[in-house]
């Protein structure tokens, strides 16, 4: 038996309504998919993003006290006597071209190798993710030799592996990369359909497009607010000798385009919504607006006896 008439604005609501939600729970869910899936797995994009941190001092301080701690280790044992001098020159090191030219060699170096890892089915599984650190010695070198420091060319330069990612920790980022690239692709997708479905069978179409407008703002509002948590969890679960601005500088610098996001999604969704409403507003005044009244035509008089 189909419903009444009388039941099937209720039944058209209600599916509007379902649809219009479901669609403003993927915006989140669907932004930082993309984001992960297309913005954190082109090299050339991260190492852009991450060149800008050469410069940062809180990221120079990290780097020169953890090169300056393990060169002093290495040469006397105990971080003692030249301990100060050794920290003192890997801060100055941090300071010149060539630092950033290392930098941005280290990092398209790890990110390669950590791509090729999670891409490549044939990488053993107990085997950690390694990284060979001479294509870096070597932009540093080049990079003191042009700036004609003394002795630069005789560098050497070794093919030192250097783990940068355990095999358990691989594992788990591998079966993450599968669920990423299939959630990246058809979130979006899903949003956008449940969008135009649930305003094509609503009473109101305004009104769902105001809605659908107000979720995609809470949506991005949202967003941004997991960012800021991610961020506060991120850097209370560090260990005490890592340094917290500097990893609060690299987790700013990787979720720059996730909070550019969630205020468009803000600011597009409620310009939407404003515009929604006010077009009703100027709808429902013109309506009730009452029509000119038109004057009926007079006659034309007829002379009178004395006028004739």
């Amino acid at each position: 038996m189909s419903p009444g008439p009388a039941h099937a604005p209720r039944l058209r609501g209600a599916l509007s309504a379902a649809l219009i939600a479901l669609c403003c729970l993927l915006v989140p869910f669907g932004a930082l998919a993309a984001w992960a899936a297309y913005g954190l797995t082109d090299t050339g994009r991260y190492v852009r993003t991450m060149a800008p941190l050469a410069g940062d001092p809180a990221v120079r301080e990290a780097v020169a006290d953890t090169v300056g701690d393990e060169v002093a280790h290495r040469i006397d044992g105990t971080r003692g006597a030249l301990g100060p001098f050794v920290r003192d020159t890997a801060r100055s090191f941090t300071r010149t071209d060539a630092f950033r030219a290392g930098w941005d060699a280290a990092n398209r170096a790890v990110h390669d190798a950590v791509l090729r890892a999670l891409r490549d089915d044939n990488h053993p599984r107990a085997a950690p993710v390694t990284v060979d650190l001479a294509p870096v010695t070597t932009r540093i070198k080049h990079q003191l030799a042009n700036d004609n420091v003394p002795l630069a060319h005789h560098i050497p330069v070794r093919h030192t592996e250097v783990a940068v990612l355990a095999p358990d920790a691989l594992d788990r980022l591998r079966k993450g990369y599968d669920v990423l690239e299939v959630a990246a692709l058809w979130l979006p997708v899903a949003a956008v359909t449940f969008a135009v479905a649930g305003i094509a069978v609503a009473t109101c179409r305004r009104r769902a497009l105001a809605a659908t407008a107000l979720g995609t703002a809470l949506g991005g509002a949202l967003l941004g607010a997991a960012v800021a948590v991610g961020r506060a969890l991120t850097l209370s679960d560090l260990p005490a000798s890592v340094s917290r601005p500097a990893a609060g500088a690299v987790y700013d610098a990787l979720t720059a385009t996730l909070r550019t996001t969630s205020w468009l999604l803000v600011g597009l969704g409620l310009a939407v919504a404003l515009t929604a409403w006010v077009t009703g507003r100027y709808g429902r005044l013109a309506r009730r607006r009452p029509a000119p009244v038109t004057p009926a035509p007079v006659p034309p008089q007829q002379p009178t006896r004395a006028q004739a």
